[in-house]
């Protein structure tokens, strides 16, 4: 959502833009992001490799990796969903108790806290 600022509602953005909530860009998304502009389903104003790290500097957003626990913590996940990119962001979010922002309400499917803007 932070490569789309225009597209969140504005309830919500005053709360990501709140200094006392940390940011997080998974490399699940990243890589995501990757795959999409390669196949041509996403279009970006330069070169994912450079934009989407400088609009995470940009946006005070910091790199979330995936570790091996977050890896294997998917096969811990119901099979509500088969997208192996958000199936990796709710394990994530669970392990690392973070709150999923997305414009997908498929993670209301999980125990995980979402919101869906």
């Amino acid at each position: 959502m932070f490569l789309y600022p225009g597209k969140i509602k504005a309830k919500f953005w005053a709360q990501l833009r709140n200094a006392e909530n940390q940011l997080y860009l998974s490399a699940a998304s990243a890589w995501e992001i990757a795959i999409k502009v390669r196949i041509g389903k996403m279009k970006l104003p330069g070169n994912p490799a450079l934009y989407v790290p400088r609009r995470a500097r940009e946006s005070n957003i910091l790199s979330l990796p995936i570790s091996e626990e977050h890896a294997l913590g998917v096969a811990e996940l119901p099979l509500h969903h088969a997208d192996p990119f958000d199936r990796m962001l709710t394990a994530q979010a669970q392990l690392e108790n973070l709150t999923v922002i997305t414009g997908d309400t498929v993670f209301e499917r999980y125990d995980v806290r979402c919101v869906v803007v």
